[in-house]
């Protein structure tokens, strides 16, 4: 974990390349919004934390979760991150982090809403990207067939495995610029329709978490 943050120069933003088994999904990530929250997510990305691992738990219409590095929902990276609760909405493409009852319980699991809204993980889970390219291959990850897992079906036959990320500082395209200032674009949440859990877990009528409530 690491205790600093990341603020891109003027004119300039953070991008996240996330290469899948099914293809590249490229996200804006906001260190104004979550400083800490991209600061660990950049850290884990750069030292290859998230290579080969997979998306363990997919809902369709709701969200995709990854990150664990027991690929079951139980793994952490040895500590938590504090939460960092924002206004941006739980929309489709947005990333944030998947968590365990506890506010401050989130580490290195991560979900990427496919619902159109899932409103009620806004303001209760740290978003602090959007997906700014592919979203064809964010549908055919949520697609996916799965089985039952527990009370849900969310465990994927075939889970899909994240080659590797990678953290790149470009230059805002001048269309894009007052969007990525906002950074208020993007959808899908995850939620307790279902949510993230684990570090818990998103879910359509489900929240992303992890298993014993989080890392």
């Amino acid at each position: 974990m690491t205790d600093q943050t990341i603020e891109p120069g003027p004119g300039r933003r953070l991008t996240a390349r996330m290469n899948t088994e099914k293809g590249l999904m490229v996200f804006v990530l906001y260190p104004d919004r979550a400083p800490k929250t991209v600061a660990n997510f950049v850290q884990l990305s750069r030292t290859g934390f998230y290579d080969g691992l997979n998306f363990h738990r997919v809902i369709r219409g709701f969200m995709i979760q990854g990150g664990c590095p027991k690929g079951d929902g139980t793994g952490n990276p040895g500590y938590t991150i504090p939460a960092e609760f924002n206004d941006i909405p739980h929309e489709k493409g947005v990333i944030s982090m998947a968590r365990g009852p506890h506010p401050d319980s989130a580490g290195c699991q991560f979900f990427v809403v496919h619902a159109a809204h899932a409103v009620h993980l806004d303001g209760s889970y740290t978003a602090f990207g959007k997906l700014l390219e592919g979203f064809d291959v964010l549908d055919a990850i949520a697609q996916a067939p799965v089985r039952r897992n527990g009370s849900e079906r969310s465990k994927p036959v075939e889970p899909v495995k994240i080659l590797g990320i990678e953290i790149v500082e470009e230059e805002i395209p001048v269309p894009e610029t007052a969007e990525a200032a906002e950074g208020t674009e993007a959808g899908g949440t995850p939620g307790e329709e279902a949510g993230p859990a684990g570090e818990s877990a998103p879910g359509a009528e489900a929240e992303p978490g992890g298993a014993g409530g989080g890392e």
